[in-house]
């Protein structure tokens, strides 16, 4: 069935279409928005499939190099592996769409995404998830959708939704959101200082926009008629069930006494093991269903106690776990610091480098370059696993993102401070949000750099437990078990002034405005208490850059000076940079940067810049090199790009016979201009310097 419907959305159409491309897929359709279009295919393996401990979904978004008109650099000219850009596209779209597929349902599924037309006003990356959740509402596979997502952005304190790329630059908040109808289930931003206030009112507006785009895909589904494949369900083995009761009666609390991440682990698998050997004989080949049930029971009873007060390692709901900072702990980094919040720590290293240390990216909308990054690792001692590492992980890709996004509205702009900023978070153990302490290491990193930061910047993760009653618990600073188990993970950073970045992911519908205002300002006192502990090390950037860290120089030159400057194929630019051991980049404005290691080196360079932009003037006393000898005189270069005659007569107050006598190539010789005519020629003098 070819189906086209169109509405108006942001100011712009919107239009949805499916059974022309792509038929082959269990549900496919096409987005448009403007001259922006993405192809949508969801497919999923038929059959039934054993329960794998997780729901095997993956989500591939990728912008096509065409769909902008252009060619992909490198060697083979064709798209190459997922950049960082559209692995978190996919991370966008793939977290509000994981919690919607029906339980039971464990077959590997599969979301293609391409962005096929790209007309540079419409970022594409937001109606990932619109598509995708029509695709699947149009397919057999089990998913209890719609629903959308939508940009909100705000100029001038003015809302608006779905704005531009042009608008998004004028923006002081990019916020990405989904949902349904009823709830708001992912958040997703960076913002520049803005108030708890401001994200809600924020949110609000935008859900607006989601319902409509969900009331749309409903009214479009209606018109079809879609069967949905059977589910086959494993009843519970409610024998099975019964027996482990037994052996576990009076024993799954005390699991959950306060105490370490690792003893805790320990005690439920030695628990899981004695009742696995136990009922062996009576249920053999079961020790999976036997384990997913008491892991159940535990995190039932968990979540029991921490709506009563009670958390998994004995604090209250507002307390965050006790804080360690040290600083320049790495003597040749450029700047570092640990930051150690109860089991989970972070190690960051800040380094400094040049222009031409910046982040080339070639996407379709053409080469661009990135001055900040922040590199997250989670290598896997520290969860005290020995998992192997053969790539780049997509959860390291979306926390470093987190991460960069919190810290970056702090640092201050190229033209304030000329450099490359490279941050890494090692992280040397973990027990929930790694990503917050990468934030708070990196910020005081930065610091220790002696980088002018306008603030210190701090996060904190946020959790919520909510029965069946509506009774809940909002936690701050949460531990790993209680994401696991929780129903929301809510991560904001910031300055004490105002949010930065903020991430959340909701397991449950119906979360209120006033739970999330709750929430938004319990993790306002979290991340002030943070802070303090923060600044009781490092409360302010260092005066000096570290001694290891390059120098820079900045000059600007004349436009039309830029092409002597850099020499025929780069001649004079690259024997400067070899003469004096450092880096020199030219902007096509004038401006100029030179970064080195030895600051007499770096002024030399800046000198001579000066020199070659010199406008000369009579009455000027200048210190030359003589470089070409005629009869009648000597040429004598006053600046790397002017030459002035010494004419014979101007030598000596004597009479010369021949310049020879006085004057060699390569002499340096005092002179003073005498007259610069009108077409720039230049008359020196030697002997007006002398005494009569």
């Amino acid at each position: 069935m070819n189906l086209r419907k169109e509405i108006e959305f942001g100011g712009r159409k919107l239009v949805l279409e499916t059974g022309n491309l792509a038929k082959q897929a269990s549900g496919s359709c096409l987005v448009t928005y403007g001259e922006t279009m993405l192809l949508v295919a969801a497919t999923a393996s038929k059959g039934v499939e054993e329960d794998r401990g997780f729901f095997p979904l993956s989500v591939e978004y990728r912008e096509k190099y065409y769909a902008s008109g252009k060619i992909p650099g490198g060697f083979f000219k064709r798209e190459a592996r997922p950049s960082e850009k559209e692995i978190l596209a996919s991370r966008l779209t793939d977290r509000p769409l994981r919690p919607l597929f029906a339980d039971g349902f464990n077959n590997e599924t599969r979301l293609d995404i391409n962005v096929i037309s790209y007309d540079e006003v419409n970022e594409p990356d937001v109606f990932a998830a619109l598509g995708s959740s029509f695709a699947l509402s149009l397919s057999d596979i089990p998913f209890n959708g719609p629903i959308a997502s939508v940009r909100v952005g705000r100029i001038d304190d003015k809302l608006i939704m779905n704005p531009t790329k042009e608008q998004m630059e004028s923006s002081d908040f990019d916020l990405v959101l989904s949902g349904n109808e009823e709830s708001i289930v992912m958040v997703e931003g960076k913002c520049e200082f803005v108030s708890e206030e401001d994200i809600l009112t924020a949110i609000q507006y935008g859900h607006e926009g989601i319902k409509e785009l969900v009331k749309f895909q409903k009214d479009i589904l209606s018109e079809m008629k879609i069967t949905k494949r059977d589910l086959v369900i494993k009843d519970d083995n409610v024998e099975l069930q019964n027996a482990v009761d037994k052996l576990v009666e009076g024993k799954i609390s005390n699991l959950n006494d306060p105490k370490d991440k690792h003893s805790r682990y320990s005690d439920v698998d030695k628990l899981i093991s004695t009742v696995v050997e136990s009922l062996e004989t009576e249920f053999p080949d079961m020790s999976s269903d036997i384990k997913s049930y008491i892991d159940k029971l535990v995190a039932q009873d968990l979540r029991s106690k921490t709506i009563r007060g009670k958390r998994a390692d004995g604090r209250d709901l507002k307390t965050v776990r006790d804080i360690t900072v040290s600083t320049s702990l790495l003597p040749r980094s450029h700047g570092s610091a640990t930051f150690t919040r109860g089991e989970t720590q972070a190690l960051v290293a800040a380094t400094l480098g040049g222009k031409r240390d910046e982040q080339m990216i070639d996407s379709i909308e053409g080469l661009s370059y990135k001055r900040v990054m922040l590199h997250y690792n989670f290598p896997s001692f520290c969860v005290g696993e020995a998992r192997g590492k053969f790539s780049l992980s997509r959860r390291e890709v979306g926390h470093g993102n987190l991460a960069e996004r919190a810290i970056t509205p702090t640092l201050p702009s190229f033209e304030e401070f000329p450099y490359t900023i490279r941050l890494v978070s090692e992280i040397l153990e973990s027990n929930g949000s790694s990503s917050m302490a990468s934030v708070c290491g990196s910020s005081l990193a930065l610091m220790d750099a002696g980088v002018p930061v306008k603030s210190p910047i701090a996060g904190v993760a946020m959790g919520l437990i909510m029965d069946e009653n509506g009774k809940y618990a909002i936690l701050t600073d949460i531990l790993g078990t209680e994401d696991h188990i929780g129903d929301m993970d809510f991560k904001v950073a910031g300055s004490k002034d105002g949010i930065t970045a903020i991430q959340m992911d909701i397991k449950i519908d119906g979360l209120s405005y006033d739970i999330l205002s709750e929430a938004l300002q319990q993790a306002k006192d979290g991340r002030i208490h943070i802070l303090n502990e923060m600044n009781k090390s490092i409360n302010k950037h260092r005066d000096n850059l570290s001694v290891h860290a390059p120098k820079i120089g900045q000059i600007s030159m004349p436009t039309d000076m830029i092409g002597a400057f850099i020499g025929p194929g780069g001649k004079n630019i690259k024997a400067l940079a070899e003469q004096y051991e450092v880096e020199i980049n030219v902007e096509e404005d004038g401006s100029a940067t030179v970064l080195g290691l030895n600051q007499d080196n770096i002024n030399s360079v800046l000198d001579y810049v000066k020199s070659m932009t010199y406008e000369p003037k009579a009455g000027d006393i200048i210190n030359g090199e003589v470089v070409r000898i005629l009869d009648f005189g000597a040429f004598v270069k006053i600046s790397p790009t002017k030459d002035g005659l010494v004419h014979i007569s101007e030598i000596k107050n004597e009479r010369v016979e021949k310049v020879t006598d006085c004057l060699n190539i390569g002499d340096k010789v005092d002179v003073k201009i005498i007259k610069v005519d009108d077409a720039g020629k230049i008359s020196l003098s030697m002997k007006a310097l002398l005494k009569k």
